[in-house]
């Protein structure tokens, strides 16, 4: 039996972080933009593989939003 997790986070700019994700996504995962979100379906065969991939999917779209937000206020503060 298959087990899924959708999961729905809100951005400034959902596409920027969804082409951060793409490289680290596996094939058992769907992203898609919807307005403001981004949501992200996973698939996996087993309980503890669907926690894993989605407690490592959290720590990426945790560090993308980081590294973009700090790159825009660098990127602000060097224009002003």
């Amino acid at each position: 039996m298959t087990r899924r997790a959708t999961l729905r986070t809100s951005h400034d700019d959902p596409a920027v972080i969804a082409a951060a994700l793409d490289p680290d996504n596996t094939d058992s995962m769907h992203t898609t933009v919807e307005g403001d979100e981004l949501v992200t379906t996973i698939e996996r065969d087993s309980t503890g593989g669907l926690q894993s991939t989605v407690d490592d999917y959290v720590v990426n779209v945790t560090v993308a939003e980081t590294v973009i937000d700090a790159t825009r206020t660098h990127t602000d503060t060097n224009h002003e």
